[in-house]
């Protein structure tokens, strides 16, 4: 194994990383600079959308200072090559491809590969990456984690999918190390929803990974 990656700083304090997959991406500054003012501080924003490459350097130089972006839905060699010329924190996958694993490895950016099983997720936390994405955890549950924690005890997970504020509060308290975590925030944020009623999830999410929710 070569020596172990780090999370970004502020992704690893904040546990919670948001995903944000949309039809375009010009619908990312409204969403992200509410979510900001709300205490956001790591966006996942997904190749699925539309243009995020063209996009991306822009938005490092808007929001870098404040908040970690990284690029997520990372499937080839050349997504990473293309995410670290842009200026992105760190990269996500949804899969356990050790070619890209490898090629993030080669040009040090922090990489959070995707897996279900423990075969999977071994095959990419044995290759000294920053953290595993658990997909899809809405399928598991956080009682997976205990049982991954039998043979990985120094396993550092991350659960994506379904995670909304109550699998939050269990992924966290069972000891994942950040949430991913993408429509039970956004809603319809990426629709003309309210802008508002995006904050105030945004908040309380901030809250449940940061501990201080009182519920």
């Amino acid at each position: 194994m070569s020596q172990r990656q780090t999370l970004p700083q502020r992704t690893a304090a904040a546990r919670l990383i948001v995903v944000i997959r949309g039809e375009s991406a010009a619908d990312y500054v409204p969403v992200i600079d509410t979510m900001i003012e709300a205490g956001v501080r790591s966006f996942e924003l997904t190749l699925t959308t539309p243009r995020t490459f063209a996009a991306l350097p822009g938005l490092v130089e808007r929001y870098g200072a404040r908040a970690d972006i990284g690029i997520g839905t990372v499937t080839r060699p050349v997504d990473v090559d293309a995410a670290v010329d842009g200026g992105a924190h760190y990269l996500v996958t949804p899969v356990s491809d050790l070619t890209v694993v490898d090629r993030a490895l080669e040009r040090d950016i922090a990489i959070v590969p995707g897996g279900l099983t423990p075969t999977e997720l071994f095959s990419t936390w044995n290759r000294g990456v920053a953290a595993v994405k658990l997909f899809p955890a809405g399928q598991v549950g956080a009682g997976y984690l205990k049982d991954l924690r039998g043979p990985f005890p120094d396993l550092t997970v991350i659960p994506s999918g379904g995670v909304d504020l109550e699998a939050a509060r269990a992924w966290l308290s069972a000891g994942a190390a950040a949430v991913s975590v993408g429509g039970p925030l956004l809603g319809d944020a990426l629709k003309g929803g309210e802008l508002g009623a995006l904050a105030a999830r945004a908040r309380r999410f901030v809250e449940v990974c940061a501990g201080s929710d009182t519920e």
